[in-house]
């Protein structure tokens, strides 16, 4: 029997699979909709049939695309209940689509476009090669370590930055609500990005003086950002390497940084940390947190995900306090968030 021959529902249907069959065919072709979803957010489908609707022809014009292709791409996108169709003509965009708008407040538009960027999809070609040799395939298919290759490429470091400054917008809120600075004067937002994270805290703490420590071509955005959060006032960007020196504070966020590195540089990032607190100060780390094999969750893909990346790896509770006694911290609390992130406190031992 063929694959055609099977009653076969593809990846993202709203139809259910038909046995284990069923289900695997819809994981073999699980990057047809990560291809799908990526040209929607490149071609801003959910902007333009919004309201009441559009044609293919008026998406092809606004686009530049070939007229038979748009209508065959939008006909696929109906299937995955991205848009409805309205007498074979006219389509409207439904409340997944509208998560992918670019005006959306939480638009996910931006992880779209890194989802299937090369410096993404390209190492994941390659995952049998990371899981055979250890080695991340980042030379292999780039030329060179993602973060190399990213700083030569300022179109997709552009998408990279937005994208991470999309997952870290609504994470921020949730993250606020469990971290508690009324202690604090300045906190140190460690390889922060656009610093959306260290923003919302300020927001939260009128007195407190927010700094981000990044590469300094993403200085701009973190700027433009303190001043669309209101706090540009209290704001202040250090463009660095968190390898050599980390600014002084009272507080060092490292938000999804640690799980970027092996666990030597991770040591090092942390010593550098406690070196620059101020007396009474600590370092938050946000990571989530792997489980025994077998828990279901995003943890263990998240992991495959560095594996193919980077030399990094999620980890367990544990594997972060050992990481901290080789840097001289010492784990006191771990506290869960309304997301799956946890935030671990350290202190200087």
């Amino acid at each position: 029997m063929t694959l055609f021959e099977h009653d076969f529902v593809a990846a993202g249907s709203a139809e259910p699979p038909v046995g284990v069959t069923g289900r695997m065919l819809q994981m073999i072709t699980g990057y047809w909709v990560t291809q799908v979803v990526r040209t929607a957010a490149e071609l801003r489908i959910a902007d333009h049939v919004r309201g009441t609707g559009a044609t293919a022809a008026e998406v092809a014009a606004a686009e530049s695309l070939d007229p038979d292709a748009a209508f065959r791409f939008l006909r696929a996108c109906a299937s995955l209940g991205l848009v409805v169709p309205a007498d074979g003509e006219r389509f409207t965009g439904t409340p997944l689509l509208d998560t992918l708008r670019s005006d959306a407040p939480d638009s996910l538009r931006d992880l779209a476009l890194w989802g299937g960027a090369r410096s993404h999809w390209l190492p994941w070609g390659q995952l049998a090669d990371a899981v055979r040799t250890g080695v991340p395939p980042t030379g292999a298919t780039l030329g060179a370590p993602v973060f190399d290759w990213l700083a030569g490429e300022p179109a997709e470091a552009e998408v990279f930055t937005n994208a991470m400054t999309a997952m870290t917008r609504g994470l921020a809120r949730k993250l606020a609500d469990v971290i508690d600075l009324a202690d604090a004067r300045v906190a140190v937002d460690v390889g922060g990005a656009g610093g959306n994270l260290v923003q919302t805290l300020m927001q939260r703490h009128p007195g407190l003086t927010g700094v981000v420590l990044d590469l300094p071509h993403v200085a701009a955005e973190a700027r433009a950002s303190a001043e669309a959060m209101g706090v540009a006032d209290r704001f202040d960007f250090v463009g660095g390497d968190f390898f050599e020196e980390v600014p002084p504070g009272d507080v060092h966020l490292l938000k999804f940084v640690l799980h970027d590195w092996d666990d030597d540089s991770c040591v090092r990032i942390l010593r550098n940390c406690r070196e620059a607190l101020r007396p009474g100060g600590r370092a938050l780390v946000m990571e989530l947190l792997v489980d025994r094999a077998g828990t279901p969750g995003l943890e263990p893909l998240m992991d495959l995900n560095m594996m193919a990346l980077s030399t990094g790896r999620e980890r367990s509770l544990d594997e972060f306090g050992r990481l901290s006694e080789r840097a001289g911290l010492v784990p006191v609390r771990t506290t869960p968030s309304a997301s799956r992130v946890a935030v671990l406190e350290l202190v200087p031992a």
